[in-house]
């Protein structure tokens, strides 16, 4: 079964997917946006948890699309 950090990291990876036709910058910025929408505080803050979290094992792509979205958080 997986844990929930696990199952977050899933999730990101599986919308990175559905947008993987419009390239990897694309879908990366396409699957941040749709995070920052649709994904609750909570999921939000166990993304930024997994960053700081060195044994966290997150695809390089959803790593970055985690960054992205804690530094589109940070500035809004």
């Amino acid at each position: 079964m997986m844990s929930t950090d696990e199952r977050l990291a899933y999730m990101a990876g599986q919308i990175l997917r559905n947008f993987a036709s419009k390239g990897p910058e694309e879908a990366i910025a396409a699957t941040t946006e749709h995070l920052a929408q649709f994904w609750d505080p909570s999921m939000k803050g166990r993304a930024f948890a997994m960053l700081d979290d060195s044994g966290a094992a997150l695809a390089q792509d959803v790593r970055e699309v985690f960054t992205r979205l804690r530094e589109g958080q940070a500035a809004a």
